[in-house]
């Protein structure tokens, strides 16, 4: 089992690559590949797009990268391989971005990601450690239950427009989306590869799950 992280000069790629690789350590057939080839990745049995900084920014550097988008395509819509989205990977997935200016993104989940709008006293960025609330059941929730502490650092996040879709949120005075999913995809607004023990065992269970 090949799981691919793509490397488009966009995403914290090695602490990615350390904590999908420690836990992919315990399975015998387990490989983890940063890569930018897209042949790659139309190959891979699972994909991990992280993303760090804004939204349209990472868009564009992905489509930069010729072929990249295309063979994530082909991966997760056509083969129906697990996807994973990381923070701004996990905002790509939906229908549009309102971050400077309005921002075409994949359209896999129906939403917009907009602004957080917290009460007077709380900062943006949204940055540190926050309770996960679980909305819906999923997989990737073994082990895992509400109140599990996951690290943030954004100042943007997704409302969906089937909440069935939203999968968990954390309260920042109000609702923050958390996690997203549907079929083979799944996205986090947090990094679970900052996110200690709760972070690992959630990429665990990606790396377990068959949908």
């Amino acid at each position: 089992m090949r799981t691919v992280i793509v490397d488009y000069e966009s995403g914290n790629l090695h602490s990615a690559q350390k904590a999908f690789e420690k836990m992919a350590a315990a399975r015998a057939d387990a490989q983890v590949v940063v890569t930018a080839d897209p042949d790659v990745i139309a190959a891979a049995d699972r994909i991990v797009l992280p993303g760090d900084g804004a939204f349209p920014a990472c868009r564009a550097a992905l489509f930069d990268h010729r072929g990249v988008f295309e063979a994530i395509e082909t991966a997760v819509i056509t083969k129906a391989r697990p996807f994973l989205g990381i923070c701004i990977g996990m905002q790509m997935m939906a229908t549009r971005g309102l971050e400077y200016t309005p921002t075409n993104g994949f359209d896999w989940i129906g939403g917009t990601v907009e602004k957080i709008t917290p009460a007077a006293g709380l900062k943006i960025p949204h940055m540190g450690w926050n309770d996960l609330v679980i909305d819906h059941p999923h997989p990737v929730f073994d082990g895992i239950q509400t109140g599990d502490h996951a690290y943030f650092v954004h100042s943007f996040h997704m409302h969906v427009t089937d909440p069935a879709q939203r999968l968990a949120h954390v309260d920042y005075a109000g609702d923050v989306t958390a996690i997203i999913g549907r079929d083979n995809m799944l996205g986090m607004q947090f990094h679970p590869e900052k996110s200690a023990q709760t972070g690992l065992r959630l990429i665990d269970n990606f790396l377990a799950w068959a949908p």
